[in-house]
């Protein structure tokens, strides 16, 4: 039998500038405030990037974080996969310059762009890379400055995003113990212009920030996320009572609690960091699983469930046993 893709560390990284709705509303001179923010979203604050802090100084800093939970050495790590949409530059990958700061000498390392879908993808890939013997340890994060990609006169989709990154580290081990059971990928790209960034490296047009439809990506996230939650559990045989923990992506509160409940889960089973993260995107998983790994919710042998939905349209589960 192919090896397990066991989780061995999850540790993250935010930014000293912590700011609240107010002063959020404040800086930019929006018309919103405090109530109006988190009644909708559930948002009070999130952490932005100081000036020159980097997708890859964050991730490589919730990286080395990982690795000395785990006690693991960077010159161990042979995969370094990063789920971003806020890279350093269009190449070289920002996995690159994480592999170099963490002192990796082997392997190789690559970016994968799944907006913020983007941890559950590359955990994905990693979990694949690992049975099939390609790699033996790797780290998988989620690392983003949205705060340099957003429209400050758009208070609908400004308020909602935050900087920050998170990494797990993954090593092959027994096929019969605890790690990732399955991962499950979807993706409409005939969705795509409905949660959008307008404009990159490759475009020849656009102002560079994000554009969303609000209202459309809710109608997708409550049949999308139901749907591959169900798609997970039945492909490993369990039902909603076998669930330990729920680690969603970290978007909109309304989500996350519509989540929980289609799950049976008590709100103390659901991790939430989103009131005060925000929408970190392909950050918010990881960052949200090391917070409850970190304080002893999670335990081992717990069964933990992830999902996630994001620009492309992609969306996304994983599984795993603790």
């Amino acid at each position: 039998m192919p090896p397990r893709a066991r989780l061995l560390a999850a540790a993250g990284y935010l930014p000293a500038d912590v700011v609240t709705n107010d002063e959020l509303a404040a800086r930019h001179g929006l018309d919103t405030s405090d109530a109006w923010i988190a009644e909708r979203t559930g948002i009070r604050q999130r952490h932005f990037a100081a000036p020159g802090e980097t997708a890859s100084a964050m991730g490589a800093e919730a990286a080395r974080r990982a690795l000395a939970l785990a006690g693991v050495p960077g010159e161990e790590v042979d995969l370094v996969i990063v789920a971003t949409s806020t890279p350093d530059s269009a190449f070289p990958a920002t996995a690159a310059r994480i592999h170099a700061a963490i002192g990796a000498t082997r392997g190789f390392a690559f970016d994968l762009a799944a907006a913020c879908t983007g941890f559950i993808y590359a955990l994905g890939v990693a979990d694949s890379l690992l049975r099939t013997g390609a790699a033996r340890c790797a780290l998988v994060i989620g690392t983003e400055v949205y705060s340099r990609i957003l429209d400050w006169t758009d208070r609908s989709t400004c308020v909602l995003f935050g900087d920050g990154a998170g990494a797990v580290l993954l090593r092959a081990e027994s096929p019969d113990g605890p790690g990732i059971l399955s991962t499950h990928l979807h993706a409409d790209g005939r969705q795509a212009d409905i949660l959008t960034v307008d404009g990159g490296a490759g475009s020849t047009g656009g102002t560079g920030v994000v554009r969303m439809q609000g209202r459309e990506v809710f109608r997708h996230a409550v049949t999308k996320l139901a749907a591959v939650v169900d798609e997970a559990l039945a492909a490993n045989g369990f039902t909603h009572a076998d669930v330990s923990w729920l680690v969603p992506h970290q978007a909109n509160l309304r989500i996350i609690e519509g989540m929980g409940r289609k799950l049976h889960l008590p709100p103390e089973r659901v991790v939430v960091t989103v009131d005060r993260h925000a929408n970190t995107s392909a950050a918010s998983i990881p960052l949200a699983l090391a917070e409850a790994w970190a304080d002893g919710r999670i335990r081992p042998g717990d069964l933990v469930l992830m999902e996630a939905i994001g620009g492309g349209l992609t969306w996304g589960a994983a599984i795993a046993r603790m």
